[in-house]
């Protein structure tokens, strides 16, 4: 395989979001759509539009959406440059003892205390055998993709915590119904994150509904 293209293709396979990514991307965009809506009727005290107020909220879906995307697309260069560094260090190396050390510090620790120092050797040395890394192609169009995704996912599952406005005349009703969606979703986020993560799932759910309480009761002090 040519150099350009064995790091290319290692890069891809790491574009992909795991559960973890995508459930938290959603539950982050709830939270921050729940904190808009009462900071809205806190700061109103109801005067808003209807109109006004489903635009405000689904122009904070779109935001959070994009910033979401993007963070998502500086994260994975940043951790990809850091990558390349570390790469070249091995390589650079003049001594095994430096070799372990650098692999240590990124291993998980857990794996580091299952590895040998010779396991950690000849793993430098694998790494030193390798074609030199450059920081092209860090971004490639699956990544792209990953960061459309990113931002489709956060637009339409917090498109349901705005829908409220459009349906009620009402609105209080209609923002107090906007929190009860954003709740339910909330726990649903919480106990998806913990059948993944090992967690107990109905601890979690409550926490996490505990969190998007907390931000609804706070705004309702504030005259939301």
């Amino acid at each position: 395989m040519a150099p350009n293209n064995f790091w290319k293709s290692r890069i891809s396979e790491g574009a992909v979001l795991n559960p973890v990514d995508r459930t938290s991307e959603v539950l982050f965009g709830l939270i921050m759509v729940l904190t808009f809506t009462g900071a809205i009727s806190a700061a109103t005290e109801g005067r808003q539009e209807i109109r006004e107020l489903l635009w405000a909220a689904l122009g904070c879906n779109v935001a959070w959406g994009l910033v979401d995307a993007i963070m998502y697309l500086m994260n994975v260069l940043a951790e990809r440059g850091h990558g390349v560094l570390t790469v070249k260090k091995i390589v650079a190396a003049k001594t095994p003892l430096y070799v372990r050390e650098i692999l240590r510090g990124e291993i998980q620790p857990v794996v580091s205390a299952l590895l040998s120092d010779n396991e950690l050797d000849s793993l430098g040395e694998k790494l030193k055998k390798l074609p030199e890394p450059t920081h092209r192609n860090l971004l490639t169009g699956r990544d792209l993709v990953s960061g459309i995704q990113i931002f489709m996912l956060v637009f339409l599952c917090t498109f349901p915590v705005a829908l409220p406005f459009a349906l009620f005349d009402d609105v209080a009703f209609a923002l107090r119904a906007s929190n009860g969606v954003a709740l339910l979703m909330l726990a649903v986020g919480g106990w998806v994150l913990a059948s993944y993560a090992g967690f107990n799932r109905l601890v979690t759910a409550i926490v996490y509904c505990l969190i998007g309480v907390s931000l609804v009761l706070v705004t309702m002090a504030l005259g939301g």
